[in-house]
């Protein structure tokens, strides 16, 4: 591994890749909104407890436990940037299908979806650039970078807010296409998504093999700690067994194609950025499995929750 060259280094994806990733990602985006109605946004109101608590797992418990980590292990400066990018990031696209696998709450991982894809447009961009400016390795390449918070602002607002809300308008007039477009562009969307990281990762073997090991345990490391945070955090709060499942994997489960396409737009693909977010895109896809699975297998005898 040489030196320091990964936080000078820029991971090579073309204009017409990016645009291909923008529309990816607003494809995925609008295929999870398809399954989000109005109603939804009751269970915020009915009981907000457990989506405020997903709330401050994600925004603010996430980012400030990855600032503990990142002083604790050093890394690489880029690579501290790429932490910092997926703390910053909304739940993953893949949290809905995970909880219902793991026999968590369905109901409330759609709404801290859809909760947590509004306040994304404001708090990712809050979150990255906060954070990385008190970690000075990171904040010294935040320096030489031009980052306009508003045009970051205005990018999220476009792949996550306009197809969230295009998508429940779909849900919300013909609610029978919806149901059966939702299957398709979910599995396509996703699908089509992981093999474009791929393509990425390819195009920059020499890079990826020099790096794999290092970025590898980092973020093995990162995604267990955001899974023990949400945990823990549902714990300290009393939530039920079904809700505490949910927190977890909403919060370990982070949408790591948002953090790409910023990295790709705003840092023009600065190597361990690109490299740590995209080996985050594959590998919470195997630890939320391995989790979903294993608790699928446990069954839910109390579901009480605390007041």
């Amino acid at each position: 591994m040489s030196g320091n060259s990964i936080d000078t280094i820029h991971i090579n994806f073309n204009e017409e890749s990016l645009w291909v990733l923008n529309m990816a990602l607003a494809l995925v985006m609008f295929g999870i909104a398809l399954d989000i109605s109005l109603s939804d946004f009751k269970e915020l109101f009915k009981k907000p407890k457990p989506v405020l608590v997903g709330v401050l797992s994600q925004f603010l418990l996430l980012p400030a436990v990855t600032f503990l980590l990142v002083i604790s292990i050093n890394p690489l400066p880029s690579v501290a940037l790429g932490m910092f990018m997926v703390a910053a990031c909304p739940g993953g696209n893949i949290s809905n299908f995970i909880t219902h696998m793991a026999k968590g709450n369905s109901a409330l991982s759609v709404c801290l979806t859809a909760v947590a894809t509004l306040l994304a447009i404001f708090m990712t961009p809050l979150n990255l650039e906060f954070w990385s400016s008190l970690y000075p390795p990171a904040a010294a390449i935040l320096t030489t970078i031009a980052i306009a918070p508003l045009a970051m602002v205005k990018l999220v607002f476009l792949l996550l807010g306009i197809p969230l809300v295009a998508g429940m308008m779909v849900n919300y007039y013909l609610p029978t296409l919806a149901k059966k477009a939702a299957k398709l562009l979910k599995v396509a969307s996703l699908v089509f998504f992981v093999v474009l990281i791929f393509i990425a990762l390819y195009a920059n073997r020499i890079i990826f093999l020099d790096y794999v090991f290092y970025v590898f345990w980092i973020v093995v490391l990162h995604n267990l700690v955001a899974f023990t945070t949400g945990f823990s955090i549902a714990k300290v709060f009393g939530l039920s067994i079904e809700n505490t499942r949910t927190i977890t994997i909403e919060t370990g489960i982070q949408n790591s194609g948002l953090g790409l396409l910023l990295i790709f737009t705003f840092f023009d693909g600065l190597g361990g950025m690109a490299l740590l977010t995209a080996f985050w895109g594959i590998w919470h896809l195997v630890s939320g499995l391995i989790l979903a699975t294993f608790w699928s297998s446990k069954p839910i005898e109390d579901k009480k929750e605390l007041a």
